[in-house]
């Protein structure tokens, strides 16, 4: 399988299957109060069995290209992910996300991992439009979007209820064709 380096800091993109049940569930136990500040990703992988029960649902949505699961290692260590919550193909429509254990943050890692997502989605899949939801509190996330050149579409008030409290969702997004025209100014700007 692939590992994609993020950088020179030790840090790589690489799958995340079923057979790492172990290792993510260490990494979800290190962070569970950090990732389930705003979001409810992993909250049901309790034990190896429920950590593999969710690995294994996204191996069968990468299988009917729905959607797909990515680690970040750190080191050797498994710290934080990158996803497409929804894969839509056909209507050329996708929906990026993360998580990210609190000994990794601040350091780059889902900006970098979710650019090598949308150049994936944008040149090799084909897809049109890159979505990024978050809660307009998580400022961490709604930053990803901003250094990734998004536009906010709008916001959802109150649609999200998360441990009994209503969040404001922020709608993020790129089109294919503003994704091109962004890398190409960086790529001009560093000759």
């Amino acid at each position: 399988m692939y590992a994609r380096s993020l950088g020179d800091d030790g840090a790589e993109l690489r799958p995340l299957e079923p057979w790492h049940a172990e290792e993510f569930l260490a990494h979800l136990d290190r962070g569970r109060e950090f990732i389930g500040q705003y979001i409810a990703f992993g909250a049901g992988a309790t034990d190896v069995d429920s950590a593999r029960v969710l690995l294994t649902a996204y191996a069968d949505k990468r299988t009917a290209d729905a959607g797909s699961l990515h680690g970040i290692w750190l080191e050797g260590k498994l710290v934080g992910g990158v996803l497409f919550r929804t894969f839509d193909a056909q209507q050329g429509n996708c929906e990026a996300g993360c998580w990210l254990e609190p000994a990794a943050a601040g350091r780059g890692l889902v900006t970098r991992a979710v650019r090598m997502l949308i150049d994936w989605a944008v040149d090799e899949r084909g897809m049109h439009r890159v979505e990024w939801h978050a809660a307009s509190a998580n400022q961490p996330s709604v930053n990803v979007a901003r250094r990734l050149g998004m536009t906010r579409d709008g916001v959802l008030r109150e649609s999200r209820l998360h441990q009994g409290i209503r969040h404001d969702i922020e709608v993020w997004s790129v089109l294919a064709p503003e994704w091109r025209a962004a890398r190409a100014r960086t790529a001009h700007n560093d000759h």
